[in-house]
């Protein structure tokens, strides 16, 4: 492999140019409009022009982004995360255009992005399953009778779904039907399939998933856990490894579950198996995640494992360069994925012009990036401006640097998440390890938000004051001079 055309933007295009740079492979960007100028575009070795800001004019233009590739003599496509990286058809084109897909086989990726086909495919498994209906609902009648069979509360999702769109809880009967046409509607818009279907639901869950990777000689090993229970909106925002509730037993069960999923859908590459846990450590499988994920860097600082390394080799038909037996968990990372976001109202998008942006830097700090100082915000694609992750021997030193590195993290022109990761990495739920997925909503209340805007109004003032003063009695020695 001379050549990869990373189908992406912004920090996950750069993470996976800078392995292939150092495996000594040449690299090929693609931009819009409104990433021109980007950095992505200036790392990479080649950098081609494809389409207008909107995704659906650029980066989702799969046949536009193959031709590309052909036309520049790349040898294969890596989709990152996100925009095609688990479109199937996309996976398929790419393999008939004699190109290498980084990433799993076609038909893997259309199994496991459907939950209903995903369930069938690892029913034989003995894989612990939530309980539920495993077959497409349409009528508030049979949503009825499943919900009195299974109880109450009951989850609504759909099939196609992922972050958590078409998704609905149901507490009781009555809201049934309403919460049906939503879940529908919703799946409809999002993902060009209405299909729902309805397991229990799970109160006051942890998220735990397990990365994976398979080569094409039949091995498939387990890289261990992660912990993604702090979310906003059903989706992730902070996520560690290892997972202070794992018993090394557990760890051990749920990454073997985790590979016989993979087995189930004849999987390549890299992938995640994600797990619901319940507070009596019962697990149940959710679903697989058919690329690499955003928080691939935590699994990465404790296994000494380059992620993106092992997905290109295997691509090329290698074997993966460790057994199970030589893996073993170091130390403890963190990642908090840094949005655009205004954490205090509602984590709602916030637009600008980063007039400044300066990363932190220390032992334990990795920060993958994707802006640099001077650039808008695009209202286009999704709002993560990068990944910052810190490592330490333990879980509470992991915590502390990653406090220093928020505070060293300087960004002005838009509001971001990092004061949502200050407030949880500093709150006495997360610290001693009992949370679970309602943290949010537990703990960052309309209250505690208000708090925390007049604590920093008043030190605001404060500090305007002590300037004040300050000025003032400058002047008063000049007058006298």
């Amino acid at each position: 492999m001379k050549k990869i055309l990373i189908a992406n933007r912004g920090e996950i295009a750069i993470r996976v140019m800078k392995t292939a740079k150092k495996m000594g492979i040449k690299t090929v960007a693609v931009y819009s409009d409104a990433d021109k100028n980007a950095p992505h575009t200036k790392f990479a070795d080649e950098a081609v022009y494809i389409g207008e800001s909107p995704s659906n004019k650029s980066y989702l233009l799969g046949n536009k982004i193959i031709e590309v590739a052909k036309k520049l003599n790349a040898d294969a496509i890596h989709p990152g995360y996100g925009f095609l990286s688990e479109n199937a058809d996309f996976a398929k084109e790419v393999e008939n255009n004699n190109l290498i897909f980084i990433g799993p086989k076609s038909s893997s990726i259309a199994i496991m992005g459907n939950k209903l086909a995903a369930k069938d495919a690892v029913k034989n498994y003995n894989i612990p399953m939530v309980p539920g209906e495993d077959s497409a609902i349409k009528s508030p009648e049979k949503a009825t009778e499943i919900a009195k069979k299974i109880g109450f509360p009951i989850l609504i999702k759909a099939a196609a779904g992922g972050g958590g769109k078409g998704m609905r809880v149901v507490y009781k009967e009555s809201e049934i039907l309403e919460q049906l046409k939503r879940a529908i509607s919703e799946a409809t818009s999002a993902f060009g399939d209405g299909s729902v279907f309805i397991e229990k639901y799970i109160e006051s869950p942890r998220h735990i998933e397990i990365q994976i990777l398979a080569d094409s000689f039949g091995n498939t090993v387990h890289l261990f856990e992660r912990e993604c229970s702090v979310q906003r909106r059903h989706q992730k925002v902070i996520e560690e490894a290892p997972s202070s509730i794992l018993t090394p037993e557990l760890r051990k069960r749920m990454g073997e579950d985790a590979s016989k999923v993979a087995k189930s859908c004849n999987y390549l590459g890299a992938g995640t198996v994600e797990f619901l846990v319940d507070k009596n450590l019962n697990y149940y499988f959710l679903e697989m995640n058919t690329r690499l994920q955003v928080e691939h860097p935590v699994t990465e600082f404790i296994t000494g494992i380059d992620l993106v390394e092992e997905q290109i080799n295997i691509a090329q038909g290698k074997a993966i360069s460790f057994h199970q037996n030589d893996l073993k968990i170091k130390g403890h990372a963190i990642e908090l994925r840094v949005y655009a976001e205004d954490s205090f109202q509602n984590f709602m998008p916030s637009m600008g012009t980063l007039t400044t942006y300066k990363l932190p830097v220390g032992n334990n700090v990795r920060v993958d990036n994707g802006f640099e100082e001077g650039m808008e915000i695009p209202i286009y694609y999704d709002p993560m401006l990068s990944k910052l992750i810190t490592y330490g021997k333990t879980r509470n030193e992991a915590i502390q640097t990653m406090l220093t590195a928020i505070k060293n993290y300087q960004i002005n022109g838009i509001k971001t998440t990092l004061p949502f990761g200050k407030f949880v990495f500093e709150h006495k739920a997360f610290i001693s390890g009992n949370f679970n997925t309602h943290f949010v909503k537990n703990y960052f209340t309309e209250d505690i938000i208000q708090k925390i805007i007049e604590e920093e109004s008043t030190i605001a003032s404060i500090v305007a004051i002590k300037l004040f003063l300050k000025e003032q009695k400058t002047l008063k020695i000049a007058k006298i001079n």
